[in-house]
């Protein structure tokens, strides 16, 4: 079954689907989630209110990738380098379970600035 999400983030609107990880499914199980973005480096991460185990945790991620931070019981949006990126590649903070992938082009994400409201609920 696809799990298909809208993200908004402030002005910005895009579809992501969810993969079939024990975690993207628990997130998928807690739609509609709502609450106050914040971003590191080219990263919006927020607070969704449970925890989740580390699940094949990753180091680096891609652009557009989901991902879930187990220290932080955040959801995360990668759509470029952190303060931890060394050259071109995109590091969180610290291990992430990659949960989905945002559908087009994730540098739409450039303009949302911290402290946007950002909603995650299930497409129609």
């Amino acid at each position: 079954m696809a799990r298909v999400i809208v993200i908004t983030a402030g002005q910005v609107t895009a579809e992501a689907q969810l993969n079939d990880t024990k975690t993207a499914r628990a997130i998928w199980d807690a739609l509609p989630i709502e609450a106050k973005g914040e971003t590191w480096g080219d990263e919006i991460y927020f607070d969704i209110g449970f925890t989740a185990a580390p699940e094949s945790p990753r180091e680096t991620v891609e652009a557009g990738d989901l991902g879930y931070w187990p220290p932080g019981r955040a959801f995360c949006i990668f759509f470029g380098p952190t303060p931890m990126s060394r050259g071109d590649e995109i590091r969180p903070a610290s291990a992430v379970n990659v949960v989905g992938r945002v559908v087009g082009d994730p540098k739409v994400f450039k303009t949302v600035r911290a402290g946007a409201r950002v909603t995650l609920r299930r497409a129609l």
